[in-house]
């Protein structure tokens, strides 16, 4: 039986966007956003914790800021000729780097050892194709099924804990590979990759039990 968000109860409603973006419908292992720093970071399961968690908390936040600015803000404008779908680009892509940018000040401030861990890849979440595919995807949504900022929020949560969810199983996996017995010919690259796939298989079979 197919779950779909519009029938349900409101509590219940929220839940099944929540379940759908984190799990059918997550933003790394069905629509493959995301991969660089997953298959980079996934290393040591500490670094990818952080990495997961600041993904999660900006994709949250920005979600949120980007929904508000497109609602208030791009749309009245375009009402008025102002071409908001080029526009919606650039305001969001600048909301993320800020939030980035916030989001780095205080994983320094609070641990310099987790700071130096994901090293490059803590500024490249600005240019992280999930946190972006996640506004633009919750603006679909607003559009299509009228989201609004609690569908919204509970949707960026999703989105950023699906992506959370998939970086540290992989982590996990990639730490018992450390001690199990590997072809040389798959070692390294070829391996993670190939585990990626099963896993993206296993979340894409789920794909459509429930709809945002």
């Amino acid at each position: 039986m197919i779950a779909e968000a519009p029938h349900a109860a409101p509590g219940a409603a929220l839940l099944i966007v929540l379940l759908s973006a984190a799990l059918t419908d997550n933003i790394l292992l069905t629509r493959f956003l995301g991969m660089c720093p997953f298959l980079s970071v996934s290393r040591e399961l500490r670094s990818a914790f952080g990495m997961g968690l600041a993904v999660a908390f900006v994709t949250t936040g920005t979600c949120v800021l980007n929904y508000w600015l497109y609602r208030w803000l791009l749309v009245p404008l375009g009402r008025y000729g102002v071409p908001v779908e080029s526009l919606k680009l650039i305001l969001f892509i600048v909301v993320i780097a800020a939030f980035v940018q916030l989001m780095e000040m205080l994983i320094e401030r609070v641990s310099l050892k987790l700071y130096f861990s994901l090293g490059i890849f803590l500024p490249l979440i600005t240019v992280n194709c999930a946190i972006l595919g996640g506004s633009l995807f919750m603006v679909n949504n607003v559009q299509t099924r009228g989201y609004g900022t609690a569908e919204v929020f509970v949707y960026g949560l999703g989105t950023g804990l699906g992506w959370f969810i998939a970086i540290m199983l992989m982590a996990g996996i990639r730490r018992r590979l450390k001690t199990a017995k590997v072809p040389a010919a798959l070692e390294g690259p070829g391996i993670t990759l190939i585990i990626a796939g099963i896993m993206a298989m296993a979340f894409v079979i789920f794909q459509g039990m429930i709809r945002l």
